[in-house]
C-alpha cells in the first residue's frame, strides 16, 4: 500500500471530501486507512459483562478505503498520486506523480539524507 502512517492526506470521495488530515493508522491487509479527526461515526455501546471504558453513544474515527485519499505534496501543498521508483543504489522509494510541479518529487528525502 502506498499510503503510510503519518502521511498528510486529502479525502477525495465521501462525506468528508476535500478535508485534510494525518494518517493515524494504515491497515494494508484491508487497504484502508484511519485519518485523525475525519470520517467520524457514532457507535452505540452498551454496558456488557465486561467493564467497558465508555458506554452510551460514542464517536470514533472509521476506516477509509485508501483509494479515497491522496497524499498531499509537502512542497506544493496539493494532492498528488504516489508511485514507486528505484534509486541508482537499488533503494525503493515513493515518488509523487502528476503535474509539472510534482513529477519526480521523492517523499522520503529526509530518510535518504539520514542514511548518507
Amino acid at each position: 500500500m502506498k499510503i503510510h502512517t503519518g502521511d498528510q492526506v486529502e479525502i477525495i470521495a465521501g462525506k468528508d471530501k476535500g478535508k485534510r488530515g494525518k494518517v493515524k493508522q494504515a491497515l494494508p491487509a484491508k487497504s484502508k486507512v484511519i485519518v485523525e479527526g475525519l470520517n467520524i461515526v457514532k457507535r452505540h455501546r452498551r454496558q456488557g459483562i465486561r467493564n467497558a471504558r465508555q458506554v452510551g453513544i460514542i464517536e470514533l474515527e472509521a476506516a477509509l478505503d485508501c483509494s479515497n485519499v491522496m497524499i498531499v505534496s509537502p512542497k506544493y501543498n496539493r494532492p498528488r498520486r504516489v508511485g514507486y521508483t528505484f534509486l541508482t543504489d537499488g533503494t525503493k522509494v515513493r515518488m509523487l506523480h502528476g503535474g509539472h510541479d510534482a513529477n519526480g518529487l521523492l517523499l522520503e528525502d529526509e530518510q535518504l539524507n539520514d542514511r548518507q
